[in-house]
C-alpha cells in the first residue's frame, strides 16, 4: 500500500515538529509550509494525501488557502473556537476542523476517518465486471491489461451498465442516466453509441460484453452465454 503524505502547514515551528514527528511514528510521509504563499507553492509539485492547515499565517491566510485547494481533504487546526468560524471553514471546503489546544490521539483518530472516507470514495469511482476494469475519477478503461480508448458518452454508457450489472437497462433509463455527463446523446444516437461501444469491447476481450433486449434496452452479458 502506498505510504500517505500529510502536509503540515503552520507557521509554529513548535507544533510543526511536533506533528511531524508523530505522523511519521505512525507512518506517514510529512511535507511543511510555513506560510500560505509557500504551501501553494508546494502543492503545485507535490500532492499530499491530506492537509493540515492552520488559519493565522504569514502571507495567505489559511481561509484563502482553503479557497484556492481544491480535491484534497484539509483538517483546520486553529485556535478560533466560534461557531460561526467552524461553520464557515466547513462549508467552505475544511473537511474537519480542530480547536487549539487539542489532543494529539484525536487528531490521529479525524486523519484515520479521512483516509477511510478516501479510500470508501476511491472504491466506489473504479467498477469491474469479468475482465472490464472501468476508473470513473480518471476515465480509464481496461480490459484485462489492455487499455480501451472510447468517447465519452460510450464511456457514460459503460459506467451505467457497470453500476446494474445483472439489470437489463431500459432506453429511456439510460438517455436520462447519461444526459448530465453527454447531452448529446439522444435517442436517435443512442444505438450507433452502442454499436460503437460493443465493436471496441470486443475488439479488446475477443468477446460481446453488451447484449440488446428487444423492445427494452441493454445489459452486460455474461461470459458462458452464447454470443448471436
Amino acid at each position: 500500500m502506498k505510504m500517505k503524505t500529510i502536509a503540515i502547514v503552520d507557521d509554529d515551528i513548535y507544533i510543526g515538529d511536533m506533528l511531524e514527528q508523530v505522523l511519521k511514528k505512525e507512518g506517514y510521509q510529512t511535507l511543511r509550509a510555513y506560510s500560505g504563499t509557500e504551501a501553494l507553492l508546494l502543492f503545485e509539485h507535490s500532492r499530499p494525501s491530506l492537509i493540515l492547515l492552520d488559519l493565522m499565517l504569514p502571507g495567505l491566510s489559511g481561509e484563502e488557502v482553503l479557497q484556492k485547494v481544491s480535491g484534497i481533504p484539509i483538517i483546520v487546526i486553529s485556535a478560533k473556537v466560534s461557531v460561526s468560524d467552524k461553520v464557515s471553514l466547513l462549508l467552505g471546503g475544511a473537511c474537519d476542523y480542530l480547536t487549539k489546544p487539542f489532543d494529539i490521539q484525536e487528531l490521529l483518530a479525524r486523519i484515520q476517518v479521512q483516509f477511510r472516507k478516501q479510500a470508501a470514495q476511491d472504491a466506489g469511482d473504479r467498477l469491474a465486471y469479468e475482465e472490464i476494469e472501468l476508473d470513473a475519477q480518471t476515465h480509464e478503461l481496461r480490459i484485462g491489461s489492455q487499455p480501451v480508448r472510447v468517447t465519452r458518452t460510450e464511456f457514460a454508457i459503460l459506467k451505467l451498465l457497470l453500476q446494474n450489472p445483472s439489470q437489463v437497462v431500459t432506453r429511456s433509463v439510460m438517455l436520462d442516466r447519461i444526459s448530465a455527463d453527454t447531452p448529446d446523446c439522444t435517442e436517435n444516437s443512442l444505438n450507433v453509441h452502442i454499436s460503437n461501444l460493443r465493436r471496441k469491447l470486443r475488439e479488446a476481450g475477443g468477446r460481446d460484453y453488451i447484449e440488446a433486449v428487444w423492445g427494452i434496452g441493454f445489459k452486460l452479458r455474461e461470459k458462458n452465454q452464447t454470443d448471436s
